[in-house]
């Protein structure tokens, strides 16, 4: 329990030293409205998104998300357990995939990225697949503020026996100014009683459901050494990775850092041309095509593991917006 306190405070040490900072100017008031599992996030008077963690869907995630302009950059469903008609048939429909979320198909061999509610779409009715769920405990933190927002949330993650194998805190620290948003994430993952693994697999970590437009191609996709597209991206290690393109009619892009204090820092990209747009440190064996490597890590009883993200949704492409100085002073933060 003191390792586990210990490290939710250092990681609410490392939102709380740059409440006064935005990304990259004047700060504007962020404002949180909380209606029953649903809190709607405002930055400058102006929605940005919605952090969804009712006990009935599988996870929480955060949907939309918005540029400054008010350009949504994320996909538009799933909605709750419902895909729209119009896109039960979409050839990378990937229902799990949410605008935002947290979690990793191989904990204690139960898939937690997936989501039993969509076993139609994926064909594995009475396969008896094996799906873990991230249930709601409670809201530590909503606090809004004349520049940034922070809310803490609890979660317990179960077995298909109701089972609680693993605790889990999120942190979520909102900026924003005339050009940009911020989101500050921060997941701490804590073993109780018994040993948590995750597994060697490429389906998790951090991930993030691009709105089709921010598809590459056309859009762009590079990454902190230089590469491009998900051929040179995907199963590489790198600091950030951005998207950008046109999006109704807005040139944006938006940006994953990987903090330096992050588990496996600098991260491996579970990053795809199709707008899945993840952070995955654990699955070596499919990204280095080596199946002797192991990407498996035990969290052994009473200890802790703190994954730590930035996102940086930007006007312009990723040179205009200077993404690459932007992550230099997030890590220079992060220190």
């Amino acid at each position: 329990m003191k390792h586990r306190t210990a490290l939710i405070l250092f990681a609410l040490a490392g939102a709380l030293c740059c409440l006064s900072q935005s990304a990259t100017g004047a700060g504007e008031p962020v404002q949180f409205q909380r209606e029953g599992f649903e809190i709607h996030v405002t930055i400058g008077g102006k929605p940005f998104t919605t952090y969804y963690f009712n006990p009935e869907i599988a996870k929480p995630y955060l949907q939309p998300l918005r540029s400054a302009q008010g350009t949504v950059v994320t996909r538009s469903y799933p909605i709750g357990n419902t895909i729209p008609e119009a896109n039960r048939h979409d050839s990378s429909l990937e229902p799990h995939q949410r605008p935002l979320y947290f979690d990793h198909g191989d904990v204690n061999g139960l898939d937690f990225w997936s989501e039993e509610a969509f076993n139609k779409f994926y064909g594995r009715e009475g396969e008896g697949h094996a799906y873990g769920r991230m249930v709601f405990r409670k809201i530590d933190e909503m606090q809004g503020g004349p520049d940034s927002g922070t809310i803490q949330a609890e979660f317990d993650l179960i077995s298909p026996y109701k089972r609680v194998i693993a605790t889990e805190t999120q942190i979520f620290t909102f900026r924003g100014d005339g050009n940009t948003r911020t989101i500050d994430c921060q997941f701490v993952v804590h073993a109780g009683r018994n040993p948590v693994v995750f597994g060697d697999t490429k389906e998790g970590t951090f991930g993030i459901r691009l709105a089709p437009e921010l598809n590459s191609p056309p859009a762009r996709m590079v990454d902190s050494k230089g590469a491009e597209g998900e051929k040179g991206i995907w199963g590489t290690r790198a600091d950030w990775v951005n998207y950008d393109g046109a999006v109704k009619g807005e040139d944006l892009g938006i940006a994953v850092f990987d903090s330096p204090r992050s588990f496996r820092h600098p991260t491996y990209w579970h990053a795809r041309g199709y707008g899945l747009f993840a952070a995955n440190p654990f699955g070596l064996s499919f990204f280095t095509r080596d199946p002797r490597q192991d990407g498996s890590w035990t969290l052994h009883e009473g200890k802790s593991l703190l994954f730590r993200y930035r996102v940086f949704i930007h006007h312009g492409d990723y040179k205009q917006a200077d993404v690459a100085g932007a992550y230099r002073k997030y890590a220079e933060q992060e220190k």
